[in-house]
């Protein structure tokens, strides 16, 4: 379970990956890499999440923090 976007941002390559982990316990850990090399790292504990809710979950954080990252991509880039 999980995602995984990969965007080009000029010559570089975003990528956004989300995985859940059920050991030791349930979590979610995101990781942002710009032309391969790891930049950040997310993390989540989704220990008290119900089970039937789980895919909801990693796709709201997944998409919340891809709307983090090209917001603050906006913010960098020149206004015309």
């Amino acid at each position: 379970m999980g995602r995984l976007d990969a965007f080009d941002i000029g010559a570089k390559k975003l990528t956004i990956q989300t995985e859940f982990f059920s050991n030791p316990n349930w979590r979610i850990e995101t990781k942002v890499y710009l032309a391969g090399a790891l930049k950040k790292v997310y993390n989540e504990d989704l220990s008290a999440t119900p089970e039937a809710d789980l895919q909801r979950v990693v796709n709201d954080f997944h998409q919340a923090k891809m709307d983090e990252i090209v917001a603050g991509l906006r913010k960098m880039s020149p206004q015309a």
